[in-house]
């Protein structure tokens, strides 16, 4: 089997910073690949979020100096292993001390930085990948850059990409003005619309269009994102592309979550002793203020509180969920409507609904163990991690048939299936899925048996990482 060297580049990677599951993503994806034995390299910006106790163990390994564009800037490159995975970090203070990852004011001059920064210095740590593997907005011109600034030179010249599409919201639009001021490519990539959208750059369109191959994190969001209702104004794009597109889905790693093993929560279980299945439960409700005694199923929520996540679905329909015996505990902030929704629902039933509006790592993994049913009623869900998170903790999601949801979760009949879903976005879809969940609960022996089977299903990161294997792959023949 032929070995390939790949460069995973990336504005975030766990345990070092993330901010979502592009975090996860690369935290994990890395690891997997070298599982199948592959010399694989990650590179991420050194932020000062990074924890002091993985910045202490830095090395560093040389710095330099780049240019972007009239600015001359310093380079230090710094490196630490992870899992067998050598991992650097590209070190400019001016650049990445911020009180934020992705909100400055200059957020196209960091990240073209960035990407200038590690094409540089490939040469310098004597790795010529085979392929470069980048993710999200913030690295989409790295595919642009290669094509107009360094293909010409032979180390450059055979190096092939990758771009993965984790959100098409995020898509990193900025005026025209940057392609003399930041970019410095020719204008030919502008007069012909491969950069250009809705008269400004677009870093996402720049990766869809210049990369050798684009992915995004499941089967169905590649379909949806080339419909009018979901391509968030880059449908046109993904079609021209779409013979170089395609969905896999994302994986989670094993060793983080295993209820089996994991120290956050209360007891461990598995699928073959579920008593600590009850005891998380217990002390859930004990953790959220709920009676600890209460009958009814525990359906838990987390993540953020903003449309994407389809709150608004329980805003008319909150009376009703109680009604049908569910306990429900809510994890997560965002706006503030939602949050006020959720105090107000806690309040209005005290010994049923608990709302807590923060994030919170601990309390998460104790909802995932603890709680009969996992709520992802998503607007849309390009990939999504919480419903494979709840099966690996023997949880029942409930979600609505969109993006990685509908990848999977399948509906159940009342002998297969692995959830229930819904495919409409409205409350009285949402409802009714409910309705089966709630029938279902009413038989303590089904949901447990159903609890059990999700818990089989695989959601590791080595299948995921065999399908990147094959595309890889396909580019080096």
């Amino acid at each position: 089997m032929e070995k390939l060297k790949i460069l995973q580049v990336s504005s975030e990677a766990a345990p070092y910073v993330k901010s979502g599951g592009l975090g996860d993503v690369v935290g994990s994806l890395p690891g997997a690949l070298k599982d199948l034995d592959h010399d694989v390299r990650c590179v991420l910006p050194e932020y000062n979020q990074i924890p002091l106790k993985y910045r202490s163990r830095l090395e560093h390994i040389c710095h330099f100096r780049t240019d972007v564009v009239w600015r001359d800037e310093y380079v230090g490159v710094n490196r630490t292993v992870k899992d067998g995975v050598p991992h650097y970090f590209i070190d400019n203070k001016e650049k990445f001390y911020r009180d934020s990852l992705y909100d400055s004011y200059d957020r196209h001059v960091q990240f073209t930085f960035f990407v200038r920064a590690v094409l540089e210095m490939l040469p310098r740590l004597d790795f010529k990948p085979d392929i470069i593997h980048c993710h999200d907005w913030q690295t989409g011109i790295l595919p642009l850059l290669l094509h107009d600034n360094y293909r010409q030179f032979p180390f450059y010249s055979d190096i092939k990409t990758v771009y993965t599409i984790h959100n098409l919201k995020y898509q990193g639009v900025f005026g025209p003005e940057i392609i003399e001021d930041t970019l410095g490519v020719d204008y030919e990539h502008w007069q012909s619309g491969r950069i250009r959208h809705q008269g400004n750059v677009n870093f996402m369109k720049a990766g869809i269009n210049y990369a050798d191959k684009i992915t995004t994190v499941s089967p169905t969001y590649a379909r949806e994102i080339r419909t009018s209702d979901l391509g968030e104004g880059l449908d046109y794009a993904l079609r021209m592309r779409g013979d170089d597109l395609e969905g896999i889905i994302n994986g989670i790693s094993y060793s983080e979550f295993n209820p089996a093993l994991d120290d956050e929560i209360f007891a461990s279980y598995d699928i073959d002793n579920f008593q600590g299945k009850e005891e998380n439960r217990r002390g859930l409700l004990r953790d959220v203020g709920l009676p600890v005694d209460c009958e009814g199923p525990i359906m838990g929520f987390v993540g953020r509180l903003v449309e994407q996540k389809g709150i608004e679905l329980f805003q008319g329909i909150g009376d009703d969920i109680v009604d049908l015996g569910f306990n429900l505990v809510f994890l997560g902030s965002g706006r503030s409507d939602y949050e006020d929704y959720l105090r107000y629902l806690a309040g209005r039933y005290p010994d049923s609904v608990a709302a807590e509006i923060k994030y919170d790592f601990t309390l998460a993994r104790r909802i995932y163990a603890g709680s009969d049913f996992f709520l992802m009623p998503s607007l849309f869900e390009p990939c999504g991690l919480g419903q494979m998170i709840a099966m690996r903790y023997g949880t029942v999601p409930i979600v609505r048939e969109t993006g990685g949801l509908k990848d999977t979760v399948d509906n159940y009949d009342g002998e297969d299936g692995t959830g229930f879903t819904f495919a409409d976005y409205s409350p009285e879809s949402l409802l009714s899925a409910l309705e089966s969940a709630a029938e279902l609960a009413e038989n303590r022996e089904e949901l447990r048996e159903l609890q059990r089977s999700v818990m089989n299903e695989d959601f590791s990161w080595q299948r995921s990482a065999r399908k990147y294997e094959e595309l890889y792959k396909q580019l080096r023949e």
